[in-house]
């Protein structure tokens, strides 16, 4: 029999409430978490032996987008459920991972899995945000060692300088100057996510901590419900019984240690050339030993495949103790920057930015206003005119391994760089381009994602795209232990991303921060630590903004040769649908007579895009036929579409005609038009009038020179009025037809 048990807090001015024992009771632990009318699922599982063969702590954090959820139904026409996880929904369990990790012991080796489910979401308050809250109550209640609880929280600033707590969508279309994710308590920050419009780094950091701050109530929640129903937690079993490959790794460890100094810190080691030349020896060094301690080669060949881990730990110790860097760098030396543009042909833009051993190609793709990306999940819907997208091939990290599509890092480094750029773009009515930038990542050791927000930013200005300023990005480092000794390191590289550590990805403007991601391997920074990191990632951001200003300082006036360009025209609104057509015909006429791409919208501005001159000219002529306003006295060259015994219908714009009558053909008097005129000639006309319901009336006639000695002739009999449709095709009643001429 469900015994359903809930909690209620005011929290930010919305009800929370956290219920335990009415679904997925099947689960190690569950709840659902309710904000506003967004509701979701937390479930937590744990394996109940450890994983033997791996050195990582196996954990897995699913979000499950629902369709449901959102009231949607969507898919192909024949595929009618959810299928592989979204964007958005692996950078949603991306957040919450950074998250919790950092709480869990490192050194355990069973698996554990937190499934969040999104139930209902109301498109106001962000269904990430509510799982992370749930994922912390989950944990927390469950019998899985975790050193929490936590809490998560949005935060916007509004117009008048004042922060918003767990700001909605509603109000992020009015103030989105910051969109700050903080997690963590009001003593310690575990996770950080933003992306900002230039904030300063004050504001920013404050913003941090009054977020914090504000987590209090939640995390009291928490704790009693933790109380009340939570599980006695699981005694700490980090993995299987000691055996002959653990004393394998300890009996390394222990070599790395006390051969670290003369193997690794006797010159600067620069290049992963040279690190990892040095690690190769003390793996050839510690396998000896090994051997010579009775130990076999595959427990042998486990031990040394942790070699850079415990090289990591000495690095730290050398960090705090001797105030040495691997490769001899103060604290806050940034390594050997290197830049270049235009490094491809055909392609719209290229810039390479290089630092130390990381290096990326950022590659600009300009298209029409058409080729923007379409936003269709749970919480979205829209498009999206500019995408950065991150790929990085086993050769970026010396390595051999399958080629397959992007993963959960490079869709979150394509993310973090999207927004660090996203606020310097220029506006589409200025510049309608879709814009999409590709980074190559060619090596990577530390901090691929801020070398691709430099990379894009100088392949932006070398394609000719008008951003407001120039972006760069830094990663910022930890070096602690246990006794609260630390050192905040400027760009942190692979083997000082130990224990203790921090990655803390900085990126911004020479006038303040555009985009923030940072996690950490330690239970939370206190805010000394991100005082200090961030004073120090702006020094070392304008550092950077220098160098590649030296390479180019500003965006090209002029697109490359290869770019399509956009001419912007305005129509009447009124006259979409001419240019459009019924069922598209007019408009794919255009299209496949021209090669050119179309863009309509609703206020009358039409975009045409094309690398053909000739075929923009073409189809702007063509659009402008079809819609340009027939006024009086215009003269034009037209086409003889049809012929009656009252006159000639003559085309003078595409789809438009008008009625050149019998008496005005020529001076002298006509009989029948078919007499001087057969279908399809060119003839000579201009616009007498437009009468009161809408037909132009021609004259080919005012157009001639009147013959010397000309005497009017009296008017023809009226034959009857014209059809009110505007339908020229006929006459109504008789034929009468008045006297010839003599």
């Amino acid at each position: 029999m469900l015994q359903p048990k809930q909690w209620s807090i005011e929290w930010g001015g919305r009800t929370l409430t956290v219920e335990t024992g009415r679904l997925a009771l099947q689960a190690l632990a569950s709840c659902t978490v309710r904000y506003g009318d967004t509701v979701v699922l937390a479930s937590v599982m744990k394996s109940t032996e450890p994983r033997d063969g791996i050195d990582y702590f196996p954990l897995m954090v699913d979000f499950e987008e629902k369709l449901y959820a959102a009231g949607k139904i969507k898919g192909s026409r024949f595929i009618k459920r959810e299928g592989r996880p979204s964007e958005d929904a692996i950078l949603s369990a991306r957040l919450i991972d950074r998250a919790i990790r950092p709480l869990f012991n490192d050194a355990t080796r069973t698996d554990v899995q937190v499934v969040i489910t999104t139930l209902a979401v109301d498109g106001e308050h962000d269904a990430s945000i509510v799982g992370l809250v749930a994922a912390s109550a989950v944990l927390s209640i469950s019998s899985v060692p975790w050193n929490g609880p936590i809490a998560g929280a949005r935060i916007g600033l509004d117009q008048n300088g004042e922060f918003i707590l767990n700001i909605t969508s509603s109000q992020m279309e009015v103030c989105s100057k910051l969109d700050l994710v903080v997690a963590g308590t009001p003593e310690k920050l575990v996770m950080v996510e933003a992306a900002a419009h230039e904030v300063p780094e004050a504001t920013m950091l404050e913003a941090m901590k009054w977020g914090c701050r504000e987590l209090k109530p939640v995390i009291d929640l928490i704790a009693q419900i933790q109380k009340e129903v939570g599980l006695e937690k699981d005694a700490s079993k980090t993995s299987a019984e000691l055996s002959d490959a653990d004393k394998a790794k300890m009996a390394f460890r222990d070599y790395v240690a006390s051969h670290v100094h003369e193997v690794v810190f006797n010159t600067p080691k620069i290049t992963r050339a040279d690190r990892y030349g040095a690690m190769d020896m003390l793996k050839t060094g510690g396998k000896e030993h090994l051997l010579s301690r009775g130990f076999e080669e595959d427990v042998i060949k486990k031990a040394l495949s942790q070699v850079k881990s415990y090289v990591a730990e000495e690095v730290t110790k050398c960090i705090l103790e001797k105030g040495k860097r691997l490769d001899g760098r103060t604290m806050t030396e940034i390594r050997e920057l290197q830049t270049d543009i235009d490094l491809l042909p055909r392609v719209h833009g290229s810039a390479m930015f290089m630092r130390g051993d990381t290096q990326v190609l950022s590659v600009v793709t300009l298209g029409a206003p058409g080729d923007v990306q379409t936003l269709d999940s749970m919480e979205e819907d829209g498009t999206k005119r500019y995408m950065h997208h991150y790929n990085d091939a086993p050769y970026t990290y010396g390595e051999v391994s399958p080629i397959r599509g992007p993963g959960r890092r490079a869709i979150g480094h394509g993310a973090l760089a999207e927004r660090a750029l996203e606020p310097v773009l220029p506006a589409q009515a200025d510049f309608p381009y879709t814009i999409r930038v590709v980074s190559e990542v060619m090596g990577s050791n530390g901090s691929s994602s801020m070398a691709s927000a430099c990379g894009s930013t100088l392949s932006l200005m070398a394609a000719g795209v008008p951003i407001t300023k120039a972006v760069a990005g830094i990663a910022m480092g930890l070096a602690s232990n246990e006794r609260g000794e630390w050192k905040v390191l400027t760009d942190l590289q692979d083997v000082e991303d130990g224990p203790g550590g921090m990655d803390f990805k900085i990126a911004g403007t020479v006038d303040g921060i555009t985009a923030i991601q940072m996690d950490t391997k330690t239970n939370g920074l206190i805010w000394d630590i991100v005082d200090q990191t961030i004073a120090q990632a702006r020094d070392a951001r304008i550092q950077i903004l220098d160098v590649m200003r030296a390479r180019i300082a500003t965006p090209r006036t002029e697109l490359s040769t290869h770019a399509p360009r956009i001419t912007t025209i305005t129509i009447n609104p009124d006259k979409i649908r001419e240019v459009i057509g019924p069922g598209g015909k007019v408009i794919n006429k255009i299209i496949d007579e021209t090669g050119v791409q179309i863009d309509i919208e609703q206020d009358g501005r039409v975009m045409v895009t094309s690398s053909d001159s000739d075929g923009m000219n073409k189809a702007i002529k063509m659009i402008e036929d079809l819609t340009h306003e027939v006024t009086a006295g215009e003269t034009y060259e037209g086409t003889v579409s049809r012929l009656e015994d009252f006159g000639a219908f003559v085309e003078i714009l595409p789809g438009k005609d008008g009625l050149v009558h019998v008496s005005e053909i020529a001076w002298e008097r006509t009989n029948k038009p078919s007499e001087v005129l057969k279908l399809g000639d060119t003839v000579k006309v201009i616009v007498k009038e437009i009468d009161n319901l809408g037909r132009v009336n021609l004259s080919m006639k005012a157009l001639l020179p009147k013959p010397e000695g000309y005497v009017e002739q009296p008017p023809r009999e009226d034959r009857g009025p014209r059809r009110g449709n505007g339908d020229r095709g006929g006459f109504r009643g008789g034929h009468a037809r008045g006297p010839r001429r003599p």
